[in-house]
């Protein structure tokens, strides 16, 4: 406390402790760092169904909703393919 007229010790000071406490922070507390995942999402069943669902909106039948409901249930067992293999 009896070095407070010295600007230049006080700033020395204060960028040595903020710096110690930055590096103590990051030992203890350690970065943690994600998985990267991967992408559950495949182009060839969107395409797809947008298309099937397009079919649909042009000319609404039971056939058509018969073929969406087919691609719908394809994509889904295919999703929890990937998912159950990506699990192991």
């Amino acid at each position: 406390m009896e070095n407070l007229n010295d600007g230049e010790d006080i700033n020395r000071d204060w960028e040595n402790f903020k710096n110690n406490i930055k590096i103590l922070g990051k030992e203890s507390l350690r970065l943690y760092v994600s998985k990267q995942h991967e992408p559950w999402f495949d182009e060839e069943y969107y395409d797809q169904r947008k298309q099937t669902n397009t079919q649909w909106l042009q000319n609404p039948n039971q056939s058509r909703v018969d073929n969406i409901n087919n691609v719908r249930r394809e994509a889904l067992r295919h999703f929890r393919k990937k998912e159950g293999k990506s699990e192991n």
